[in-house]
């Protein structure tokens, strides 16, 4: 039967199955029950010395350093993001050097351009009368003495009247006087009657004081009033009120027309000098003590930056609005402020030095932590650092940085986005 089964062959097939016993008595080599045979014809491997067994057709990707595959561990340059000097550019990046400033402690408040009290001028007339002539229109700048308006006024009249009444009896008086003195002192006439001249002069003189005060009350400048004594004065210039501006500046306001009746109570022109403007700030009450006059203030709005100074301050709350308010004031001279405009000021209440600072705009956060972009082998590299301080433009950096080093400062968004990119394709 043994003979049949072919186990006793001239091959020496028995042999090879006694070496291929393993040491619990089972058979390699041997057809078992399901059919299944056990050796170097079952899947065309060839077995190492250290039984790891290399397939020739293991998945792509997968090959070890040096058969072509990817080397896992090895990340060149890990955190690096390349670009082109052209990329930069069209990106919007910029770099900068890491330097030492100054960071400042601000208050933010609310405010609004108003006009500068102490460089304006609202115009009222001193006298009622008609409006004869209008000069300027609204907005229109103005030189101090231009005349703004005309009135014809019987009060101006009377009092230019009055005025070249005094000054003919002033000249009368002091023709009489002095031929009076001259009579004394040739004892032609009596002391009494030089005393009596002299006396009518001095008075002559007092009465025309008070016409030339009472004509310069009513806002007329010393040539107008010498124009009263010529004698090409006339009646009509007598009845001639001329409105003139006090300072020089912008009209902004102008409330009178043609042939209308004013009075000594109607505000018909505003002046005022814009070459600086007030900032009208609402202070909160916890606010206050960081707050006083004199203090730099920066004053924001409409794309537009100003500093100016605090040149009052009230340490009255108002009950409605629950804030005291402030008043700045900043330069003009441009014209760039526009009144009632809404803006926001820093109140400037402090200032410190730090060995290192950088922009907001340059700290991006990375795998959790905070962190800029150094400028380093053709592109920028991210490394994370520790922050301190900081104000309303600047973080303080405690570590991570030196002095000196160049990092991005703006657009690094793009150099984040960038990176994210770069680690995708990494990842299996």
């Amino acid at each position: 039967m043994g003979e049949k089964l072919g186990l006793h062959d001239s091959s020496g097939a028995t042999a090879a199955v006694g070496a291929a016993k393993d040491d619990d008595g089972h058979v390699h080599g041997a057809k078992e029950e399901d059919g299944h045979t056990h050796g170097a014809e079952a899947d065309g491997h060839e077995k190492e010395p250290d039984r790891h067994e290399h397939g020739a057709n293991e998945p792509e990707g997968h090959k070890h350093v040096g058969e072509g595959g990817h080397a896992h561990g090895e990340k060149e340059a890990e955190g690096l993001v390349k670009l082109t000097p052209e990329q930069i550019s069209a990106a919007g990046i910029e770099s900068a050097p890491v330097e030492a400033t100054t960071l400042i402690k601000e208050i933010s408040v609310p405010g609004r351009i108003a006009l500068n009290a102490n460089k304006q001028a609202e115009i009222v007339p001193k006298l009622s009368g008609t409006v004869a002539t209008i000069n300027k229109r609204l907005g229109e700048a103005v030189t101090k003495g231009d005349v703004l308006a005309t009135l014809e006024s019987r009060e101006m009249a009377d009092a230019k009247s009055q005025y070249l009444e005094a000054w003919r009896a002033e000249e009368l008086a002091k023709s009489v006087f002095q031929r009076e003195e001259r009579l004394w002192k040739l004892k032609v006439t009596a002391e009494q009657e030089y005393l009596n001249a002299n006396n009518a002069f001095e008075m002559a003189k007092i009465q025309l004081e008070l016409a030339h005060q009472k004509l310069h009350t009513m806002g007329l400048e010393e040539q107008d009033i010498d124009d009263v004594i010529k004698p090409a004065e006339q009646e009509q210039s007598f009845r001639t009120y001329e409105i003139r501006s006090p300072i020089s500046g912008r009209v902004t306001a102008r409330n009178l027309v043609l042939g209308e009746m004013v009075s000594t109570s109607t505000e018909i022109f505003n002046i005022a000098d814009l070459s600086t403007v007030w900032v009208d700030l609402a202070v909160q009450p916890a606010d206050l003590p960081f707050a006083k006059e004199g203090q730099e203030v920066i004053v924001s709005g409409a794309g537009r930056t100003a500093r100016g100074k605090i040149v009052a301050l009230s340490p009255v709350i108002d009950p409605e609005t629950r804030s005291a308010r402030a008043i700045g004031e900043v330069d003009n001279a441009n014209g760039e402020w526009q009144l009632g405009d809404y803006v926001r000021a820093q109140l400037i209440s402090g200032r410190q030095s730090v060995d290192i600072a950088v922009p907001h705009e340059a700290i991006q956060t990375i795998n959790g932590q905070k962190s800029v972009f150094v400028s380093e082998d053709g592109g920028f590299k991210a490394r994370a650092v520790t922050t301190g301080r900081e104000d309303s433009h600047h973080v303080e950096v405690l570590s991570g940085l030196k002095p000196g080093e160049t990092i991005a400062v703006k657009k690094t968004f793009a150099l984040k986005a960038e990176l994210g990119k770069a680690e995708a394709e990494h990842e299996h």
